[in-house]
């Protein structure tokens, strides 16, 4: 009966959790980019949610302690909230407030004489999807006194009937999105959840703390010996690095090293030459959690990428960087690394072909010939996901060809966002990667393989300003969190409820996050914010937009090539990972060979290797079950040493960076 009872979720922990994501994402913008102050959010393990959600956890064991009497909230009601609050810490910053005005009025604020936005770019782009040039330049500028307003009066004085038409057009566009995520995660969580049972690291931390809540132990949990020594390490070395930052005669321990220049500008390690050093503890933690194929993956591939470089300058083969032709990636540099396409390709079709009974199974329910499954695991009915995910996608098709996109462009640039989305979910959510970035946008990939006539006139406007809102920026993009809910919501009822707390988390985090980047940029003006990286990467992306419709230059042969590797290796990494158990590699590991997580992360995770494999060799299950609770010290203490720089910084100037940015 217990067990049943600490399964219903009940309507509090729902309402704290919306409540609790609503105000992140109204602190969010302020916090992250005007006080430029330790971020809230960032990545798919945010700081402000665990710090919230721990404290939250202390407080709930010591009032059930003292008053014994049972627990206001339970310690799965308890990840819930925090799921909630992760979720809206993504859209509140990288996920879509960081970039989505910037986009949507770059092209009108950073028109020049010389760059001909306004006589080749301007006349292409849709009215309705941009604000009146008048109320763009208040956006830039900023309100007239607007710093000696309050908030309120900053809201009212804002040119609402300006804005209204695009966000009617972009809030579809964003509704259309989000809604075909959900249902393609709520038919995909059978097969990941359940028939494969992938490995979930960023959930291992809540649910250690969630179930010490549940059997009223926390407190033994936060007294264990290997915990407080995991939790020791980073608060030495933070709280020294942070002491030292603020007052420069303290001594600190430096976190970062460069160690290229210990490698030669040419030869066979030449790809070593920009290596970098970073010690993360949280992120050590998380490498030791994930799978040990897993974690050795992403650094062994790492280093087969930059030995790439070294192998191709030794027997003479240097690719000049223009045979790239016109991309869109994040940190596309090199035609080597066009391999991504086609691996992402061959893997996504490697997840289909995993997941073949299921999907099969899921169409024959759709169209009424197969039966429902006895025991429903998913939100709702798979049948509602399977024609909601077709009926969201046609939906975003004609959002396309209504603005004046061909329908040929529009479908295949729906179905590349959403196969990229996938794949990038599946690496966040096995692989653990708490911080992840693209290296090839989904756009490229059409490029590659299609050209660049799909995206003449309007139809690359249109692709290259709807990829950056929420297809490329992949570092708190939504799917994988809604992943993670969906295995935190296993087991738990009542589904309707537990579903309706996500949609409404969305919803309201949307709207908190578009008022709250509203008002900040109309009462300082935009360009008074240090938006240094959204700025440069927006205008990049319209850069490439106009040489796309302007002078579109085709991609050299050696993309095509390279492609081509990318998908034959990963077909033989598939085939070898899915016919040999003893195979060492995972595949996913390949797909982040070239990301630049990768370059943060790569240490992270052959720490995090090594002592997986060393603890598991030479200590047997007891001890790696023991010395797993030191790396989730390592964890807790990193996140609980960046809240509490966090709050310092909103008192000075400047704050002490705990995780990376």
């Amino acid at each position: 009966m217990t067990e049943k009872r600490g399964n219903i979720i009940r309507l509090r922990a729902i309402i704290t959790g919306v409540l609790f994501a609503a105000i992140i994402c109204l602190l969010t913008p302020f916090n992250n980019i005007y006080r430029q102050a330790t971020l809230l959010g960032g990545g798919h393990f945010p700081l402000a949610p665990f710090c919230i959600f721990f404290v939250l956890s202390l407080a709930v064991m010591l009032i059930g302690n003292i008053s014994r009497r049972p627990y206001i909230l339970r310690g799965s009601e308890l990840i819930i909230i925090w799921i909630q609050m992760a979720i809206g810490a993504g859209i509140a910053y990288t996920g879509f407030a960081r970039t989505f005005l910037i986009n949507l009025t770059a092209p009108v604020h950073f028109a020049t004489i010389g760059n001909m936005w306004r006589e080749k770019l301007l006349p292409l782009l849709p009215s309705q999807l941009m604000p009146r040039e008048d109320a763009i330049t208040m956006l830039y500028r900023g309100i007239d006194g607007g710093r000696e307003m309050n908030w309120g009066e900053v809201i009212l004085n804002i040119p609402w009937k300006a804005w209204l038409e695009p966000i009617l057009l972009w809030g579809a566009f964003s509704l259309l999105s989000f809604g075909v995520m959900f249902c393609l995660v709520n038919i995909l969580s059978r097969q990941w959840v359940h028939n494969e049972k992938i490995n979930f690291p960023l959930l291992k931390v809540p649910e250690i703390i969630g179930t010490a809540v549940n059997e009223r132990a926390l407190d033994r949990l936060l007294l264990d010996r290997f915990l407080l020594a995991g939790l020791a390490v980073p608060l030495f070395l933070h709280l020294l690095n942070g002491l030292s930052f603020y007052f420069p005669s303290v001594p600190n321990i430096s976190t970062f090293a460069a160690a290229g220049h210990y490698f030669p500008n040419y030869g066979l390690f030449s790809g070593f030459a920009k290596l970098k050093i970073y010690f993360y503890p949280a992120f050590i933690g998380f490498a030791f959690l994930t799978s040990r194929q897993i974690s050795f993956s992403f650094w062994f591939f790492f280093f087969a990428g930059c030995l790439l470089y070294g192998v191709l300058n030794v027997i003479g083969i240097i690719i000049p960087a223009s045979e790239l032709g016109i991309t869109f990636g994040p940190t596309l540099s090199r035609p080597e690394e066009m391999q991504m396409i086609g691996a992402y390709g061959v893997f996504f079709f490697f997840l289909l072909w995993l997941a073949r009974h299921h999907l099969a199974d899921v169409t024959r329910q759709s169209f009424f010939v197969g039966k429902p499954s006895s025991t429903r695991t998913e939100w709702f009915d798979v049948r509602l996901s399977f024609w909601g995910t077709i009926g969201g996608i046609a939906a975003l098709v004609y959002w396309y060809v209504r603005l004046g996109t061909s329908p040929l462009t529009a479908t295949l640039t729906v179905l590349a966002f959403f196969m990229i989305t996938i794949v990038a979910a599946r690496i966040i959510c096995q692989g653990g990667i708490a911080y992840f970035t693209l290296t090839a946008a989904p756009l490229d990939g059409i490029i590659a393989l299609f050209g660049t006539k799909l995206f003449a006139g309007v139809n690359g406007v249109l692709a290259g300003m709807s990829q950056k809102t929420f297809f490329v920026d992949l570092r708190e993009s939504l799917m994988p969190s809604l992943v993670h809910g969906r295995k935190i919501h296993h087991g738990l009822h009542p589904g309707l409820l537990l579903f309706g707390g996500l949609v409404a988390t969305v919803m309201l985090s949307l709207a908190a996050s578009f008022g709250s980047m509203m008002a900040l940029c109309y009462r300082f003006g935009m360009r008074e914010l240090n938006q240094e990286w959204a700025t440069r990467t927006t205008v990049t992306v319209y850069e490439n937009i106009f040489r796309l419709v302007n002078n579109p230059t085709d991609t050299g042969s050696w993309v095509f090539n390279f492609a081509f590797a990318g998908a034959l290796v990963m077909l033989l990494l598939v085939i070898a990972y899915h016919r040999f158990y003893w195979w060492p590699i995972h595949p996913i590991g390949y797909l982040t060979a070239y990301s630049s997580a990768m370059r943060i992360l790569w240490l992270s995770f052959f720490i995090g290797w090594a002592c997986n494999a060393l603890c598991m060799r030479y200590g047997g299950i007891a001890f790696f079950r023991k010395a797993t609770l030191f790396f989730v010290g390592l964890i807790i203490g990193d996140f609980l040493m960046g809240g509490g720089w966090a709050i310092v910084g909103i008192f000075t100037d400047i704050g002490y960076q705990v995780l990376p940015d």
